[in-house]
């Protein structure tokens, strides 16, 4: 399995955007601009480690704007960009990378399709960075402002990140360029001897660099939100011992129990992965493996903490979850209501946008013959329409 670490730079201190805060914490649409970028790549299926290098004073609005996102500590950066990146590539190792996407955190509006396609170019080449071709007529100026050249644009493009790189490929580049200055992480390469290929880039991948470009990345969350909708589906058997099994986070009575490798809660797991379906984000084993030791016995509630969290992170919201639980017995219908509330509680939603129900396949199947429960799972979310 290739490990990709998205590393994300964001110790600059945004001079061109005046005053005041880092532009990376600005707010957006009513969060940091920082976060919107780190939720998608947080929720990428790709991706699996986000990595941020900050400055060493922004620790806590690093923090503010990071808040409830599972990633990896953040690291001090450089005097210079340059030297940031090649901090964040040195600790990007204790992660294992085997492929590193290195991303602006002044872009906001990163998509998975631009992900997707940097990481599939990886598979043939060291390098491979979006970008769009030059639409414009240039020229070249004299300090008066006088044109001395109208420049030729057949094969000019403007590079955009993630930037990806094989690993070592780019770490090295960058510990022979050390003391140099160069313009983005592809020159590193470049002056490596490396070769970088272009893939499409999006024009909604922009940078905030100065005020202005804030005030119209911020028009775009004028837009109406954009329904999306996403299905789970989870099964787990019954062991032979137990008091009860762990549904919607009740415990409801019962001879038996669920066998997983965390509390079981397949109800939970079915709408963890409704919602994660509905942002593209995979499914609920790419976040928490079932191999990790860490998340034996886990709280199916941080499961779901965490895909709602990861919604909040887009611009978005849940608009409501059904769940359906399907097998013969226990019957769940005096624990509807609590299942209910401890959903909506998790999610942060009224209980009147949480559904749960409860149905028998007619004694057929395996639930029938009570070897186990299934659950499905539907959830409508409210994203901004920004793509």
């Amino acid at each position: 399995m290739t490990t990709v670490v998205a590393l994300v730079v964001a110790a600059g201190r945004g001079a061109r955007m005046g005053g005041g805060l880092p532009k990376q914490y600005r707010l957006l649409g009513g969060r940091p601009v920082l976060r919107h970028s780190l939720g998608t790549l947080a929720a990428h299926p790709s991706v699996d480690h986000v990595l941020t290098v900050i400055h060493p004073d922004d620790r806590p609005l690093y923090e503010e704007a990071a808040a409830g996102l599972n990633l990896a500590d953040p690291v001090p950066g450089g005097a210079e960009r340059q030297d940031s990146v090649r901090l964040g590539l040195e600790a990007a190792a204790g992660l294992g990378a085997d492929v590193v996407l290195i991303h602006d955190g002044a872009r906001p509006f990163v998509d998975a399709g631009v992900i997707d396609r940097v990481v599939a170019a990886l598979t043939d080449h060291d390098g491979a960075i979006p970008a769009l071709p030059v639409a414009d007529t240039l020229k070249r100026g004299d300090a008066s402002g006088t044109i001395t050249d109208t420049v030729p644009r057949d094969g000019l493009w403007r590079a955009q990140t993630p930037q990806g790189f094989r690993f070592e490929a780019i770490r090295q580049a960058h510990r022979a360029a050390e003391g140099e200055v160069l313009t983005d992480d592809a020159a590193v390469l470049e002056a490596a001897g490396g070769t970088v290929v272009l893939v499409p880039g999006a024009e909604s991948n922009v940078k905030i660099t100065t005020g202005e470009d804030l005030a119209r990345a911020e028009r775009l969350f004028d837009r109406p939100l954009e329904p999306r909708t996403g299905t789970g589906f989870d099964v787990h058997a019954f062991a032979a011992d137990g008091d009860g099994v762990q549904l919607c986070g009740v415990l409801v009575p019962y001879s038996a129990r669920l066998a997983g490798h965390s509390d079981a809660d397949v109800a939970w797991h079915a709408v963890t992965d409704a919602i994660l379906g509905a942002i593209g984000a995979a499914d609920i084993g790419r976040h928490f493996p079932p191999t990790d030791a860490k998340w034996k016995g886990a709280d199916s509630a941080v499961f779901l903490a965490h895909a709602a969290r990861l919604v909040e992170a887009r611009g978005g919201r849940i608009a409501h979850v059904d769940v359906t639980v399907i097998c013969e017995r226990p019957k769940i219908g005096p624990f509807r209501s609590a299942m209910r509330a401890r959903t909506a509680e998790v999610l942060g939603l009224s209980t009147e946008r949480v559904n749960v129900k409860g149905t028998t396949t007619e004694k057929l199947g395996f639930t029938g013959r009570r070897e186990g429960i299934a659950a499905q799972a539907a959830a409508t979310v409210l994203l901004p329409a920004l793509f």
